[in-house]
């Protein structure tokens, strides 16, 4: 049986594995993944070094189950039929998100320096990748198919959009380069339709 089987039928597993991600997710929050040892999380958590390894087989699984529990849903935001309007707020909503929560520029980080285990059936890594992924793209995905963006730009690779429109501020809050302010967003939302904009 699993070990999520076994959590559904024993509160004490259930109770412990919350322990533990409670305490990893304080750690993150105080000093990032480094942060982050065995020792640190068995001790902040009350929780045996071999109950933590029977939920986890170790620190990068622990990591990435308190990550997927911490990121926030998807943006949600209706969209207004304005693609410059939509696309410069929802560009201010992420750049909101990642000066107020550095938490996820630390995911974004860690989860590019961390290899994926290739031909591994359970890869703790995977869904969180997954979730990151979701989490930047889905409001993008939704305001760039959306029937105003159709009519009005021509076709381009959409993940090298997305890339285009989000990489200079993960990339600019991660290296400390510079503040990427209002106008900044704005430059690169127009940058991006004057190259895009449909012909007539």
């Amino acid at each position: 049986m699993s070990i999520d089987g076994l959590d559904d039928v024993d509160p004490r597993r259930v109770r412990s594995r919350n322990r533990l991600l409670d305490a990893t997710a304080v750690l993150l929050r105080r000093g990032g993944v480094e942060a982050v040892t065995v020792e640190a999380v068995t001790s902040l958590s009350r929780v045996a070094r071999t109950t933590l390894y029977r939920h986890f087989g170790s620190t990068t699984d622990l990591v990435a189950a308190a990550f997927e529990r911490l990121l926030p849903q998807a943006d949600r935001h209706e969209l207004s039929g304005s693609v410059r309007e939509d696309l410069i707020r929802l560009m201010d909503r992420q750049a909101d998100v990642i000066e107020q929560a550095p938490l996820q520029v630390t995911t974004v980080a860690w989860l590019a320096m961390v290899p994926e285990r290739a031909g591994e059936q359970s890869n703790a890594l995977a869904p969180l990748r997954a979730r990151v992924v979701d989490h930047y793209r889905e409001p993008f995905d939704r305001l760039l198919t959306s029937a105003s963006a159709v009519d009005e730009l021509d076709d381009f690779d959409l993940t090298l959009a997305i890339t285009q429109l989000v990489g200079p501020l993960i990339f600019a809050k991660i290296t400390g380069i510079r503040a990427v302010d209002a106008d900044d967003r704005r430059r690169i939302v127009d940058d991006f339709l004057t190259a895009h904009r449909r012909m007539p």
